[in-house]
């Protein structure tokens, strides 16, 4: 993830600024909440799920939310910050750097645009585009689509009527058919004393050169991380995509897909209509999801799988036998 540049960020914060009962020997001002992977050394991370155990060791972060079951996968160089619940003390945290990503407001800065600045860009009719917004030449922007401040969309481009794009970073030669919805926030919540605490979602949208997005798909923003469509991908119709997931280069996604939050799909992969991809899954490359198929472990290199819970086909067949 690079430099945010569709949300305000507040701070730089002492650590105790952040955690009144937390005593370190530390004294690193706090700039940002990442990653353990892309965390630097003024950075804060977080740790609670034991698929990232391996991206713990060789992080740079200064501080890191976890559990004590987490405290020996981390460097010297990385202070824990012991807590009951990661992602509660994530949020209250992501809340304070960014207080104005956890509702998507919508843009006051639309405006028609000023066709002197996209000399060789066509739009359609009531077309509205938030300030810096850049455009590349030899793109088209359909009828009634809204484009919010900072997105940036590469040189032939086609952007279809009724889209909506917030939050995204689009290659060259990108498609995204009527309807889409793309950069906006996802799912994040967390059910707490009775109420659902909403988890700012501060990430991107990033779509490579020479993918192209079906009509009527969802493709929410990264919470803390970014959502990744790779190069020469295409998603068929009402495709849904949520926080985080990244897909590779050269996929196939058929109609009415699903992807939880957080997983990640290898290079020419190829997904039949329907199927559901659970979250926090590796989905290897070269791998064929039947359509219908229900997704719930990972999946290795070149492998065929079917049902639900999918199983590899050879399996499938055999039990379908009995």
């Amino acid at each position: 993830m690079g430099k945010n540049i569709f949300f305000e960020r507040k701070g730089p914060y002492w650590v105790s600024d952040l955690f009144a009962d937390l005593k370190s020997k530390k004294k690193i001002k706090i700039f940002d909440i990442r990653s353990l992977k892309d965390a630097s050394n003024d950075d804060l991370t977080f740790l609670d799920n034991t698929d990232y155990v391996n991206h713990a060791k060789s992080t740079k972060a200064s501080y890191c939310l976890t559990t004590k079951r987490f405290k020996n996968y981390l460097p010297n160089s990385c202070e824990p910050i012991f807590v009951k619940n990661v992602l509660f003390e994530l949020c209250k945290v992501t809340r304070k750097f960014y207080p104005n990503a956890d509702i998507d407001s919508p843009d006051v800065t639309l405006k028609k645009p000023n066709k002197s600045n996209y000399l060789k860009v066509k739009f359609g009719s009531n077309v509205l585009l938030g300030k810096k917004v850049k455009i590349g030449k030899n793109s088209i922007i359909g009828s009634n689509t809204i484009i919010e401040h900072n997105v940036s969309i590469g040189e032939n481009c086609t952007v279809g009527a009724h889209v909506v794009i917030r939050n995204s970073i689009i290659g060259n030669k990108v498609v995204v058919q009527d309807g889409c919805k793309i950069g906006l926030k996802g799912f994040g919540f967390i059910p707490i004393k009775g109420k659902n605490l909403r988890f700012p979602h501060i990430g991107n949208v990033i779509i490579k050169d020479n993918a192209e997005i079906g009509a009527c798909c969802t493709i929410d923003r990264g919470s803390i991380n970014d959502t990744l469509i790779g190069e020469n991908t295409f998603l068929d119709n009402q495709v849904h995509i949520a926080h985080n997931v990244k897909i590779g280069n050269n996929c196939m996604i058929a109609g009415q897909v699903g992807f939880a939050g957080s997983s990640v799909i290898g290079e020419s992969v190829s997904i039949g209509g329907q199927a559901g991809i659970s979250g926090h899954l590796k989905i290897g490359n070269k791998v064929k999801i039947a359509g219908g198929s229900g997704v719930i472990k990972d999946i290795e290199d070149g492998t065929t799988v079917m049902g639900y819970p999918a199983v590899s086909l050879k399996d499938f067949i055999r039990n379908s036998k009995k």
